[in-house]
């Protein structure tokens, strides 16, 4: 067994028995110690979980209590050898790939362990997003994801403070001591991004809408989904995504749709010419009956026989739907529109279609 006291690069085979041993063992280990360790932090986060979230959580974690676990190991099955003494006390004007090794190894560390910070954050606030949609309330439904924004971007900034002072040995006072000489200068290059900040904060105060509401803004026309740090994205009807930068928001008319408590519904229906006054009577009586005691409308819409067209007698259809809703809104306009066209087929009147007659004079 003399062999194993062979020495090689400054470490026994020995050492290199420990250290082999030690690391494959290490990494069998990481796999159940990491299910256990993420069943503790799962059951932290309460007993109202179910399989859905589970499923979230591990696919979130998963890595980086992974990449956590393995450097653990690499650290404990180093302590068995040591680096050669030409790497570890290299000669002046030499560069010190030990001192390299250490901070690449603390910098590996510090990003695996901020990585699982900030995906327990993720997992947090996709818990807390599942809550948000049970209330009646909107307003959790736009800060929740807000706040986990400012979470995240918290971690990383702590993140790099982290690894600029304990990796790379940056004087954190001296830095900030910069930041806030040159604060003003970054505030002019930043003045945009600045200025989408404290718009997104002055939605939150002054509540022109939450998430969830139909508004229109500069022609865009859609549903509220994410307020973020710089801009807001709203989901038109033609399932498109629109960003709009938040100063823009607080500097533009905005018509939020979804405050309405009703919502109006206007058009014209245009009869033949040869439709006779009594008929036009009955219709106009009979749309007005069909408004008035419909369920999803109220009293206040209005038929009205008003204009001599171009081809058609125009009878005005005004009426109010009773919500905010625009699939409710559809599906009440749709119904009404059948029950118009029974009532025109009802008396044998027809609609007019734009045409022109042509009379033809003989000399």
């Amino acid at each position: 067994m003399d062999f194993l006291d062979f020495e090689f690069l400054g470490n026994s085979i020995t050492d290199y028995v420990y250290f082999s041993a030690s690391f494959l063992i290490g990494l069998l280990l990481t796999i159940p110690v990491r299910i256990f360790v993420s069943k503790l932090l799962f059951n932290f986060f309460g007993k109202d979980l179910n399989q859905n979230d589970k499923e979230k959580f591990n696919s979130l974690l998963k890595k980086p209590l992974q990449y956590f676990f393995v450097l653990l190991v690499i650290y404990f099955s180093s302590q068995f050898i040591a680096l050669p003494e030409f790497l570890n006390s290299p000669q002046e004007g030499s560069v010190d790939l030990g001192k390299y090794f250490d901070k690449g190894y603390n910098l590996l560390l510090l990003i695996t362990i901020f990585w699982t910070i900030s995906k327990t954050i993720d997992f947090i606030g996709f818990k807390l997003e599942n809550k948000a949609v049970e209330t009646e309330s909107k307003v959790d439904d736009q800060l929740i994801p807000f706040a986990i924004d400012v979470a995240k971007v918290l971690t990383i900034v702590f993140g790099i403070v982290m690894i600029l002072g304990n990796v790379f040995e940056v004087n954190i006072a001296a830095l900030v001591t910069g930041l806030g000489i040159g604060g003003v200068a970054f505030a002019l290059a930043s003045k945009e991004s600045l200025e989408n900040l404290l718009g997104s904060f002055t939605i939150f105060f002054d509540k022109p809408f939450t998430v969830g509401d139909i508004v229109t803004l500069g022609g865009v026309t859609g549903i509220v989904e994410k307020v973020g740090f710089r801009s807001t994205r709203i989901r038109t009807f033609d399932k498109s995504i629109v960003t709009v930068p938040n100063k823009n928001i607080i500097s533009t008319e905005l018509d939020n749709l979804g405050a309405r408590p009703v919502r109006r519904v206007k058009f014209n229906i245009g009869l033949t010419y040869d439709t006779s006054v009594e008929n036009i009577k009955n219709i106009v009586a009979d749309i007005q009956k069909l408004i008035d005691n419909h369920s999803m409308t109220n009293q206040d819409g209005r038929v009205r026989f008003l204009n001599f067209g171009a081809s058609s007698l125009d009878i005005m259809v005004l009426y109010y739907v009773d919500s905010p809703d625009w699939e409710i809104l559809i599906d009440t306009q749709q119904k009404i529109n059948y029950e118009i066209i029974e009532i025109i087929n009802r008396y044998n009147c027809e609609f007019a279609f734009p045409s022109t007659s042509v009379y033809i004079e003989k000399n």
